[in-house]
């Protein structure tokens, strides 16, 4: 799955232009490297997204396509 529909479907990030603007400024990296929005993301990537002053790291358990919003939190585990 494509790493901006990944961060959408996870709610990490609201939006899917939002998450394309982060990943072009090189605010995500995936496994350390700075990756571009159509990078492909699997179980076991860990992803680090620079949000202002506060780093997240996650490491991704699960890609589906679509998702509820209370089991969104199942995707992803936080480091």
């Amino acid at each position: 799955m494509r790493l901006d529909k990944y961060l959408k479907v996870s709610r990490l990030i609201k939006r899917r232009t939002v998450a394309n603007e982060a990943c072009d400024a090189g605010r995500v990296l995936i496994n350390d490297k700075p990756a571009k929005a159509s990078a492909q993301v699997k179980a076991g990537d860990i992803l680090e997204i620079q949000f202002g002053s506060k780093n997240v790291r996650v490491e991704v358990l699960d890609v589906q396509e679509t998702v509820k919003k209370e089991a969104a939190s199942e995707l992803f585990k936080y480091l």
